[in-house]
């Protein structure tokens, strides 16, 4: 009947805080809370070598701390595994070429690049993890400014390179092509969208997919020990196509207007 036991529809997600420039020490951060999931993201400039096979490019390293405060599963080395899951997850959404211009984090070519260090930190589990990182990683990404630097050469042609002073003198990321992920969850005949804990204990198999903000899919995966049929997966495609084109409207409002408050606005952090 398109109801579900908050109230909401089978396409709906929760309310969603979202904030970025949380974290002082870093180059750009964002905390998102979504319902009872709440995860803060910080990234970090690094600079570093090329890899051998792309010589001309950056690249970005995930980490995934589950904090042990956020479910009591995550005592001991509980989080490890889970952690490591979301980072292998979070490298392949993230190895689609468009996803990120890493070309632009090239300084010199087989010698020097930008190295982006993404911490994502788990504080609190409540359900649709996956969908809340993803766009933790994508507010976060929006807000990291990366200093620019000159290389320079001697005579001799060893090369040095000199940082910007200007702190205002920096690049930013191009995230219009950075994915978000959406997890359907299968439950009955139907299947839900942000699927609470409750929710995801009656599910047997999810779908997650990475959808840009025009609809393209760029990886998808099944979790769970239940099955699809083909056609219940090509109906959770084309929802999960629909509802990832909204989320990534209504966050790029949201990052807009806050870019826009500038220095006025209010940061709220861990007191809101």
């Amino acid at each position: 009947e398109d109801l579900r036991v908050d109230g909401r529809g089978c396409e709906d997600y929760r309310c969603a805080e979202v904030e970025t420039d949380v974290v002082s020490n870093t180059s750009g951060s964002a905390r998102v809370k979504l319902g009872h999931t709440d995860i803060l993201v910080g990234v970090k400039a690094e600079m570093g070598t090329p890899k051998l096979e792309k010589p001309d490019e950056g690249y970005l390293e995930f980490f995934v701390d589950c904090s042990a405060n956020a479910t009591p599963e995550f005592e001991g080395r509980g989080g490890e595994e889970l952690g490591t899951e979301i980072a292998n997850t979070l490298y392949r959404v993230f190895s689609s070429e468009s996803s990120v211009d890493l070309k632009s984090l090239c300084i010199n070519p087989r010698e020097h690049c930008w190295v982006l260090y993404v911490d994502v930190l788990l504080l609190e589990c409540g359900g649709n993890l996956l969908d809340a990182i993803s766009i933790a990683v994508k507010a976060a990404l929006f807000n990291t400014r990366i200093p620019k630097v000159r290389v320079l050469e001697d005579e001799e042609g060893s090369k040095e390179i000199e940082l910007s002073d200007d702190p205002y003198d920096c690049i930013r990321l191009n995230v219009d092509d950075v994915p978000c992920i959406v997890t359907l969850s299968k439950i009955g005949y139907r299947h839900v969208v942000d699927a609470t804990l409750q929710e995801e204990a009656c599910s047997l198999a999810s779908l997650l997919i990475s959808v840009t903000s025009k609809g393209a899919l760029t990886s998808m995966k099944k979790v769970g020990k239940g099955s699809l049929d083909p056609e219940s997966i090509f109906e959770m495609m084309e929802t999960g196509k629909r509802v990832g084109k909204s989320l990534h409207i209504a966050l790029q409002k949201i990052l807009d207007e806050e870019e826009s408050l500038g220095t006025s606005r209010q940061k709220v952090g861990f007191l809101g």
